[in-house]
């Protein structure tokens, strides 16, 4: 892309979306309550909606990051390292799962 066809989004914009997306996925993580609950609720009877609910978070933080990376937004620092590894590692493991929360002594949720 050239110069002029450049646009000028001011960097916290994408920044402010990371949190969001981070909260999301941490949100679907725990079970809680996501926008996607109100688009699909009658996925709630359906065994696989926790997966596919923390699989769309999924997605959607990493395209934000993809976006941050192209921007060359800072976007690591957000994040705690390993958390940070697995965002570039792409795959949401069963690691991922089992170990988003996991620092030297305890676990940290989203409230």
């Amino acid at each position: 892309m050239d110069n002029a066809n450049q646009i000028n989004l001011p960097a916290d914009f994408f920044l402010h979306k990371l949190e969001e997306a981070k909260i999301h996925f941490e949100r679907a993580l725990d079970c809680k309550h996501t926008e996607f609950d109100d688009l699909y609720p009658y996925m709630i009877e359906h065994p696989q909606f926790f997966w596919y609910k923390r699989y769309v978070a999924w997605s959607e933080l990493l395209t934000i990051v993809k976006l941050c990376e192209e921007l060359k937004l800072p976007w690591t620092e957000r994040f705690a390292t390993h958390q940070a590894e697995y965002v570039q590692k792409r795959v949401m493991s069963s690691k991922v799962l089992d170990y988003w929360y996991e620092t030297n002594d305890s676990k940290e949720h989203v409230g």
